[in-house]
């Protein structure tokens, strides 16, 4: 078995604007580095449309439809006051990202492939269950997971997320439900202004790791050795999903951490092993944040490299 790539052309149509850090040349970036002969052994698929029912998963009724209402004709709508906005392009490029997300979830849980990469955007881990904010309108990661959840019966599902920014949806999202495990690792205190350690679920099934501005390699592999990776061998899960932001890298623009290439090596390679070890290596990793676009490209192929090497 190998890893798989979901990717669409319909990704690139989401457009917030010119100026805006969340462009379609972050994509563009990451498939020029993912199709070079390196690369080679993945297989690709084009990602399928999700449907309302898979989005209705985590997300409420009144948000898809605020979501479908305000997807524009022609021109730009924002959701949440600027950061996050729609274009004509916009609903059939998160619909993507919620389809790429759910295939797959049943690629890897239906044994086709041994791990998979979801290359696509925009990202969608701020997003909560009632609204869209921070460059995210629905959130793909939360929605797989409870896909895992709902339509595979498995038990215990586990989203880790390296983001440098917490992932307030996802962390909302799973509160309450000690079925699905959120590990967040993230600069603080910084946007969204969440993730203190002591945010920690109804059930112990939210683990946050904050960093401080400027934090190193050697001291981010201390923390998530000490603080994240025992807890999620703790909850024991039958699937990991990888909320795969970059914007920790020490290139990025619009964040404090100074993450190399090697560290994202690592901590991929750290989640493999967790994932041998608990759910036959199954891993569904989605393109989240990072907005240096050589930042951005390197750190994802040492990441989709590592999946690769299993």
């Amino acid at each position: 078995m190998t890893t798989r790539i979901y990717t669409h052309e319909d990704c690139l149509d989401h457009q917030p604007g010119s100026g805006h850090p969340e462009s379609p040349e972050r994509l563009k970036a990451v498939l020029r580095v993912l199709r070079t002969p390196a690369f080679d052994a993945a297989e690709w698929r084009d990602a399928p449309m999700g449907t309302r029912e898979q989005v209705l998963l985590i997300h409420t009724e009144d948000h898809v439809a605020d979501v479908e209402d305000a997807a524009p004709v022609r021109g730009t709508m924002p959701l949440d006051g600027g950061d996050t906005v729609m274009s004509p392009g916009s609903l059939d490029a998160v619909m993507r990202c919620v389809g790429a997300a759910c295939a797959g979830v049943d690629a890897v849980l239906d044994n086709e492939v041994h791990n998979v990469f979801c290359a696509t955007r925009p990202c969608g881990h701020h997003a909560e269950p009632n609204k869209a904010m921070g460059f995210c309108i629905y959130n793909q990661a939360a929605i797989a997971a409870a896909y895992a959840y709902e339509m595979h019966k498995l038990e215990r599902v586990a989203v880790i997320d390296f983001d440098v920014h917490h992932g307030n949806g996802t962390q909302a999202a799973f509160y309450d439900r000690p079925e699905l495990f959120y590990a967040s690792s993230h600069q603080s205190h910084f946007y969204p202004y969440s993730g203190l350690e002591s945010e920690t679920g109804t059930s112990h099934n939210i683990v946050n790791v904050p960093l401080p501005r400027g934090c190193d390699s050697a001291l981010f592999r201390e923390q998530i050795a000490a603080k994240m990776l025992p807890a999620i061998r703790d909850f024991n899960p039958e699937l990991i999903i990888i909320s795969a932001g970059f914007d920790a890298h020490h290139l990025d623009p619009l964040a404090g951490l100074k993450l190399q290439d090697d560290d994202y090596d690592w901590i991929t390679r750290e989640l493999m092993c967790i994932a041998d070890d608990t759910c036959e290596g199954r891993i569904v990793s989605i393109l989240e944040g990072g907005y240096s676009l050589e930042g951005l490209a390197s750190a994802t192929a040492v990441h989709v490299k590592a999946l690769m090497d299993h």
